[in-house]
């Protein structure tokens, strides 16, 4: 009869019982966890966090950055800032190259991770190669590209050799070309890093569903669009998010090439606080066009992060 009601007891299959933790157990694992992210917890916020806000502080002043004495002037350098016409053309520079780079950067790097998804040869050599730019400092690849702008660089050298003279410029004289020159740039650097994004999101599309939708006649489009597109949604947000974070904070590689010329023409919000602090001595002003770059970068993340997550719920 024991035996019996024992075998009864035993769930089927000679499934074994899972031993479930006491509650206090759980607590016991849930504390350990909080003691190991306590280090790092302190080090965000006494680093990073708390001197940030205490920083923003000084937008609403007009501390000069050297002495210890300052002035409240609460809204002041935010007015001045929509009034000032150099804060106007850097804030169209910043979000204009921020919106191209979006777009161009992901574009670029979906294609090198779609060409190099590919069972070539050579695909991890041309991996290697298209992502070896990300690795040099931005200031060596902007010093370098500024050497290839000047009226007798290699460019217009190059051009003049081929019978392309007519496609000679001053890349860096012109306002409009002088900007779209230093997005050439960003766009030649960091295409590799969305690319090895993306290449990871195409490691996780399933084999079977591209195989089934190509037994059921759907072209290599059909099957990128319907199928492949789909699943890299994760992976296209984290680059949507990683490129406007960094291109709305772009100041290396504007400050090598053109230091904000030809006159005020590429000037952008991280140039001018720059400028303003270290050159001009206006630390209080300078604080608040940063607060304002973080307030637009975080305006651009949380637009991002809606967008992906209506997306999903509608899938």
């Amino acid at each position: 009869m024991e035996s019996a009601v024992a075998t009864a007891a035993r769930p089927a299959g000679g499934q074994q019982t899972v031993e479930r933790r006491s509650p206090r157990r759980r607590r016991r694992h849930d504390w350990w966890g909080v003691a190991f992210m306590l280090p790092a917890a302190f080090f965000l916020f006494g680093s990073l966090l708390i001197p940030s806000v205490q920083g923003a502080v000084y937008a609403f002043t007009d501390w000069n950055g050297l002495s210890a004495d300052f002035n409240w002037v609460g809204l002041e350098n935010f007015r001045r800032m929509v009034q000032d016409d150099l804060a106007k053309q850097a804030l169209f520079n910043t979000v204009a190259v921020t919106v191209v780079l979006v777009l161009l950067q992901n574009a670029a790097g979906l294609l090198l991770a779609v060409a190099l998804n590919s069972k070539i040869k050579s695909r991890g050599l041309m991996r290697v190669v298209f992502f070896s730019p990300v690795v040099v400092t931005p200031v060596v690849v902007a010093a370098l590209w500024r050497y290839m702008y000047y009226p007798d660089g290699p460019i217009n050298t190059i051009l003049g050799m081929v019978g392309l003279k007519s496609l000679q410029q001053e890349w860096l004289a012109e306002p409009n070309l002088a900007r779209w020159a230093i997005v050439a740039v960003i766009l030649w650097q960091f295409s590799g890093y969305l690319m090895v994004i993306y290449l990871a999101g195409l490691q996780n599309v399933p084999d079977e569903l591209i195989e089934s939708a190509r037994l059921d006649g759907a072209g290599p489009v059909r099957v990128f669009r319907h199928i492949t597109l789909p699943m890299l949604r994760p992976a296209a947000t984290i680059g949507f998010l990683l490129v406007a974070i960094s291109g709305l904070k772009i100041f290396d590689q504007v400050w090598i090439i053109t230091r904000g010329g030809p006159g005020t023409s590429t000037h952008t919000l991280s140039t001018m606080l720059y400028q303003e602090a270290f050159v001009f001595g206006k630390f209080g002003y300078s604080t608040a066009i940063a607060v304002v770059l973080t307030l637009l970068a975080l305006l651009f993340a949380v637009v991002q992060l809606r967008i992906a997550n209506r997306r999903d719920y509608r899938r």
